[in-house]
């Protein structure tokens, strides 16, 4: 009978192992390691993401019961007290650096011309509990951290992410953000600053974002809009020359703002310094926003990042990003195994053969038994 590889032998094919280890050399994260390295380190936690491990004894037993098909992954099972050491004291760079190049990697082949490449800006709370959690105090009464990310929804996947505590400001994070000269960024309220829309406009990118109900707009131009849609207004104008009374607004260029009415009967106003575009285009960008809820929503219920195996800084960081590149690892599975599974249906296939040897693009239909011996093509009246 043919051999077959486990289920998560095929998704460990998609990680960039060469870079992995150089990183891994960057940072000393071997450094007088006796135990386990790093590269166990990182099976183990993706096993635990792929497995809906709720614990680290439950990864320990699990791990442990597969000793054999590790061997083949170049990783070893992971003793419960180990791997939590590891995750509190390990650099968490190894695998935020992993990430950032399997993004690369992954986006290749998905260069788009300038102007056409999407970013949605966003954040999600992460709530923690715990006496190692006071890194994240944010309140006599609650710890908790963020999940900085800015995703491109035409890929469906993250291309960049960052870990604070709860009380950094959205904006605040943002700032530490790459970006892509050209590319349209699409976010909330959360990143009201002129400051921060001035670069954004400085390095060509087109600004799709909301105005706050109390801010005032110098109207210099009124456009026409057809009747009966969604669209109210359209109109040109000026921000404040203030964005509060001790900061001069540093965002001098020309705005539009585009008012919508939306499903709830609710009237939004969406500002952009794109002065060309269809006032419907701007409406219909904004609206995209939520294909980044609907992936916090999906990495929160899939994948292991609401409930955490460990609760220092260093633990929560290197869980998050393990999360991401399980998320890019089930993707690129998807992709290769040409999967017609919607994502959700695809990662619960592989959490229930995550372990079977076979490959992954026969998850939804076993592969056909083949019969070597003439004697069982006989009994099965198969013999010609």
């Amino acid at each position: 009978m043919r051999h077959h590889n486990s289920v998560f032998h095929g998704l460990l094919k998609h990680v960039p192992w060469a870079t992995f280890e150089r990183l891994v050399d960057r940072h000393d994260a071997d450094r007088r390691v006796r135990r386990l390295t790093t590269r166990s380190q990182l099976v183990a936690l993706l096993y635990g993401q792929f497995a809906g491990a709720a614990s680290l004894r439950e990864i320990e037993g699990a791990l442990a019961s597969h000793r054999g098909r590790l061997y083949h992954l170049g990783a070893a099972p992971a003793a419960r007290s180990t791997l939590a050491d590891a995750n509190a004291r390990r650099p968490a760079e190894v695998f935020a650096g992993l990430f950032a190049a399997m993004v690369a990697q992954a986006s290749r082949g998905l260069r788009r011309r300038v102007g056409e490449a999407v970013r949605l800006v966003d954040a999600t709370s992460l709530r923690l509990a715990g006496p190692a959690s006071e890194w994240a105090r944010f309140s006599a009464a609650a710890c908790g951290a963020k999940v900085h990310v800015v995703y491109d929804p035409d890929a469906d996947r993250p291309l960049y992410a960052a870990v604070t505590t709860a009380r950094t400001g959205d904006v605040t994070a943002a700032r530490d953000m790459p970006v892509e000269a050209g590319a349209t960024y699409v976010f909330d309220l959360g990143y009201y600053d002129y400051a921060w829309w001035g670069r954004l406009h400085d390095a060509g990118c087109r600004i799709v974002t909301r105005l706050k109900v109390n801010t005032p707009l110098t109207s210099v131009e009124e456009r026409a809009t057809p009747g009966g849609g969604a669209v109210l207004s359209d109109r040109v104008g000026l921000l404040p020359a203030r964005q509060a009374r001790s900061r001069k607004n540093p965002f001098g260029a020309r705005v539009r703002e585009v008012r919508v009415t939306i499903e709830t009967g609710k009237t939004l106003r969406i500002l952009t310094n794109d002065l060309d575009a269809p006032a419907q285009e701007i409406a219909d960008l904004y609206k995209r926003r939520w294909a980044i809820e609907l992936f916090f929503r999906w990495v929160k219920q899939t994948l292991r990042i609401k409930s955490f195996l460990g609760l220092s800084e260093n633990a929560v960081r290197i869980q998050v990003a393990v999360a991401l590149i399980a998320f890019l690892l089930l993707r690129l599975a998807a992709d290769a195994a040409r999967s017609a599974e919607p994502p959700l249906a695809f990662a619960r296939l592989v959490r229930a053969n995550i372990m079977h040897r076979r490959p992954i693009d026969t998850l939804r239909h076993p592969p056909p038994t083949v019969i070597h011996d003439p004697r069982q093509l006989a009994f099965n009246g198969l013999e010609t």
